[in-house]
């Protein structure tokens, strides 16, 4: 069993307060800056060494691969040893792959295999970070500050998500090397507030041998949950099919009729909705019918996504766009409050990495679904056809999942109270 520093509970409205949530949420900020401005910079270097799109790709495809491959071994992880110390060595391991970069990169000898070596190590280290920082945020705060707590840290996220780019891109200008030296640093300052954090209480750990039931015992849990299952494949879904943001350089250039920059504010504008509704949700935590405004939310996320299909106007495409930025951040609240309030604490690093996978495969499958379906019907055929398809999901799931749609709050019998 981990050990922990108990420390005195403060009202749910003041959670930020709190020091040990402020390392929590600065350790996140850093993180997420130090990867999104990592991930700039591969790309750049990427395509410069090589001019092949196919290439790019293919860095995305190694960047996904390890938490497929580890998936069942990360959370097993997660669940049986100190979540605080699985946290700051996959950071400082990550801090020295961008190191090594940095050096390759400022010596002129790196390559594409280099590249994709160093990706492949990242995306390693990320399969064991992501759903161990997640399942370690429960023993940060109490269980009716987590929704406040899961939302104010979705804003770090999303903060690092507008930031990280426009960093990663101003540094480039001064060489990949000086991208990957700044992401070490912000790796490296994480991993530090991190193995500085003091937890509420010590969490329940693991204690049975390895075996077939304990590593698919995040599955299992999951299946024998409905609350869960509906809420993680609801994501799963309407993320797949309501994927617009793929084609946002098709409607920036031949719908829109506008430059780089069109595209620029095109790709910020979810990014700034989501922030914007997790502030909110920050300071007014959902209380009531929380199952049914998951599903609004799902709803209104295909909504705004057949609008956007249909715009021939820039302003009118980014409101859209911030519409489902916003609307997607409060199915995500939800989720991961369901997620960590559901699950028991032994059980939170599985579960964590099978809806991390979840996550990761809708996105990355959404992108292929839309560059299918635009080839096939053109651009504004696949967002229309995503949109609808995300509506009928919601419709299908109200009734495959009643025990979700009829949830009234986050925090009805937690699987871990304390």
């Amino acid at each position: 069993m981990s050990t922990a520093t108990p420390i005195p509970a403060t009202e749910p409205g003041t959670v930020f307060r709190d020091p040990a949530f402020r390392h929590f949420w600065f350790a996140r900020l850093c993180t997420t800056i130090g990867y999104q401005i990592f991930t700039v910079a591969v790309g750049w270097q990427m395509y410069d060494l090589t001019h092949d799109a196919f290439m790019l790709g293919l860095v995305g495809l190694v960047q996904f691969l390890p938490s497929i491959v580890l998936l069942l071994m990360s959370g097993h992880v997660a669940d049986r040893f100190d979540r605080r110390l699985i946290v700051r060595t996959c950071q400082a391991l990550e801090a020295v792959v961008a190191v090594s970069m940095a050096v390759a990169s400022f010596s002129g000898w790196i390559t594409r295999e280099h590249i994709f070596l160093f990706v492949a190590a990242i995306g390693a280290c990320r399969a064991f970070e992501t759903p161990t920082l997640q399942a370690l945020l429960p023993s940060v705060v109490t269980p009716r500050q987590l929704p406040r707590a899961v939302a104010l840290a979705s804003s770090a996220a999303q903060t690092a998500i507008i930031i990280g780019p426009a960093l990663g891109g101003f540094a480039y200008v001064a060489g990949p090397g000086v991208v990957y030296s700044l992401s070490a640093a912000l790796f490296a300052i994480a991993a530090i507030l991190v193995a500085t954090l003091k937890l509420r209480q010590a969490g329940l750990r693991l204690t049975t041998p390895v075996s077939v039931k304990t590593l698919f015992a995040g599955f299992a849990y999951i299946r024998g949950n409905p609350v869960l299952l509906g809420a993680v494949s609801l994501d799963l879904f309407a993320v797949l099919l309501g994927g617009a943001t793929a084609l946002l350089p098709i409607y920036a250039r031949d719908i829109l009729h506008t430059g780089p920059w069109g595209l620029g504010l095109l790709r910020s504008s979810p990014a700034i909705g989501a922030l914007a509704m997790a502030l909110w949700l920050a300071r007014n935590p959902l209380n009531r019918r929380v199952g049914r405004v998951m599903f609004g939310a799902v709803a209104l996320f295909g909504t705004a996504t057949m609008v956007f299909g249909i715009s021939h106007w820039l302003p009118l495409s980014m409101a859209a766009l911030v519409v489902l930025g916003a609307s997607d951040m409060i199915s995500v609240v939800v989720r991961q409050t369901l997620v960590q309030l559901d699950t028991p604490d032994d059980m939170r690093g599985r579960v964590g990495a099978v809806n991390s996978v979840f996550i990761g495969a809708s996105n990355q499958l959404g992108e292929f679904e839309s560059g299918v379906t635009a080839a096939l019907l053109g651009p504004v055929g696949a967002v229309l056809l995503g949109g609808a398809g995300t509506l009928l999901v919601v419709a299908a799931w109200m009734r495959l999942f009643p025990a979700l749609a009829g949830r009234d709050r986050l925090h009805d019998h937690p699987a871990g109270a304390r």
